[in-house]
C-alpha cells in the first residue's frame, strides 16, 4: 500500500458570506473520520450549483464560511479504520451528495440523495475547491484507475444528474427528448448520454459557438437558438407536429419552464433539473389532464446511478468538452458563467495552487 506525506495546510477558496468576496487562501488539511477517506483533489468541476451557493440563491440552510466545489476527483490519501473496500492509493470521487443517515425509509429505498439527514458537499461540508476534502466512504465515486481524473470530474455531478434526469424521463430508445441549456456543461453531457442511451435529441440553446458543439461534435440532430426561433414552433416542426417524448429542463432561467409543456407531446414527460433562484413551472390543469403529460423533478443520481454513468465515460460512450484552468481562477470563472459564455464544462486543477500578485490577486478576489 503506497504511503502519501499530507501536509497540515493546503491550498483552497473561501468564503465567509453569500455574495462576499472569495479568499484564495492557506487552511488546515480536514482528519477523516472512522467511516470516511481524504482525497487529494486533483481535478475538480465547477457547477452553476456552486455559483447558487455562493450567491445564497435557494431556501436551505448551508455552512458558513464556506468551502465550494463537489466535483472533485484524485488519489485517496487516508482512510478510516471502519473502511475496509477502499485503499490508500485507489481513484476516487467527492459527488454532491457526501453522506445520508443510511436507516431511513429512502435511503432504504436507495432514494439516499433525498434523506432528511443528508450532508452536501460545497454546501453543507466544506467542498472541492480545495486540495484534501473528506467524503463518507460509502458515498465515495469509485474511479477505474485508468480514467483520466480532469476528464472525470464534470461526471461526477453534471454527469450523474443528467444521466439520473434520462432515466426519470422514461424516454425510450428511438424517443426525441429535447434538452434546453444544451449548450452548457450539463446540456453538453445530456446529449451525450442521450445518443448513447438511444435518444434522438434536439437542443436549445443560443450562439454559434453553442450550435456548432451541439450538432457538429455531441450529435444533436437539430439545434434551436432561443434568440432567434420561437421554440415551441421549432421544437413542433421537427417533431412532426406532435412534440418532444421528453424534456430535460437544464436551463438556469424560468421562462423554458414555462414553455416546456407547450412543446412536450401527450403521455410525454417534463423533467425540472436546472434551479434558477426563485422560478416556478406552470402547467395548464385542462392541457396537463387531458394530454396525460407528466412533470416531475430529478435531482441527484444515487449511488448505483453514479457508477453507471461513470461506466458510459469509461466504456468512451461519454466526451463532453472541458476547459482546464487554475483553483485560483474560480471567481473569473464565476463571472463567465453568469454570463453565459462557457461552452461545456470549467475543470480546476488545484495542484497549480502558487500565490497570486498584486493587481492579479485584487481582480480574482472581488467580484461584483
Amino acid at each position: 500500500m503506497p504511503e502519501y506525506a499530507i501536509p497540515t495546510m493546503q491550498w483552497a477558496q473561501v468564503f465567509e458570506k453569500n455574495g462576499g468576496p472569495i479568499e484564495y487562501k492557506q487552511i488546515p488539511v480536514p482528519t477523516p473520520g472512522p467511516d470516511e477517506i481524504l482525497i487529494n483533489v486533483k481535478y475538480t468541476g465547477v457547477c452553476h450549483t456552486d455559483l447558487h451557493a455562493w450567491k445564497g440563491d435557494w431556501p436551505l440552510a448551508m455552512k458558513l464560511p464556506l468551502v465550494g466545489g463537489h466535483e472533485g476527483a484524485g488519489v485517496v490519501v487516508a482512510v478510516g479504520e471502519l473502511v475496509k473496500d477502499i485503499k490508500i492509493g485507489d481513484h476516487a470521487g467527492i459527488k454532491w451528495l457526501n453522506s445520508s443517515c443510511g436507516q431511513c425509509d429512502f435511503c432504504m429505498a436507495s432514494d439516499e440523495p433525498i434523506c432528511e439527514s443528508a450532508v452536501l458537499s460545497g454546501y453543507t461540508r466544506d467542498g472541492t475547491f480545495q486540495q484534501y476534502a473528506v467524503v463518507n466512504a460509502g458515498h465515495a465515486a469509485r474511479i477505474p484507475k485508468h480514467l483520466p481524473l480532469d476528464a472525470m470530474a464534470p461526471i461526477l455531478c453534471g454527469g450523474i444528474t443528467v444521466y439520473k434526469a434520462l432515466k426519470e424521463s422514461q424516454a425510450k430508445a428511438g424517443n426525441t427528448v429535447v434538452i434546453t441549456g444544451a449548450g452548457g456543461g450539463l446540456g453538453t453531457l445530456a446529449l451525450q448520454y442521450a445518443k448513447a442511451m438511444g435518444f434522438r435529441t434536439i437542443a436549445v440553446d443560443t450562439g454559434d459557438e453553442k450550435a456548432q458543439i451541439c450538432t457538429q461534435k455531441l450529435g444533436a440532430e437539430v439545434f434551436v437558438d432561443f434568440m432567434k426561433e420561437d421554440v415551441i414552433e421549432s421544437v413542433k416542426k421537427h417533431t412532426g407536429g406532435l412534440g418532444a417524448h421528453a424534456v430535460i429542463l437544464l436551463a438556469v432561467s424560468e421562462k423554458p419552464f414555462q414553455q416546456a409543456t407547450e412543446y412536450c407531446r401527450s403521455r410525454g414527460t417534463v423533467v425540472c433539473v436546472g434551479l434558477p433562484a426563485g422560478a416556478k413551472i406552470t402547467a395548464g390543469v385542462f392541457s396537463t389532464v387531458v394530454r396525460m403529460l407528466t412533470i416531475r423533478g430529478s435531482y441527484v443520481g444515487n449511488r448505483l446511478d453514479t457508477q453507471e454513468a461513470i461506466d458510459f465515460f469509461a466504456r468512451g460512450l461519454i466526451s463532453a468538452p472541458y476547459k482546464v484552468g487554475k483553483l485560483s481562477e474560480l471567481p473569473k470563472v464565476y463571472e463567465l458563467m453568469e454570463k453565459g459564455q462557457i461552452a461545456g464544462r470549467y475543470v480546476l486543477d488545484t495542484s497549480v495552487c502558487a500565490p497570486l500578485q498584486g493587481h492579479e490577486r485584487d481582480r480574482m478576489l472581488t467580484m461584483s
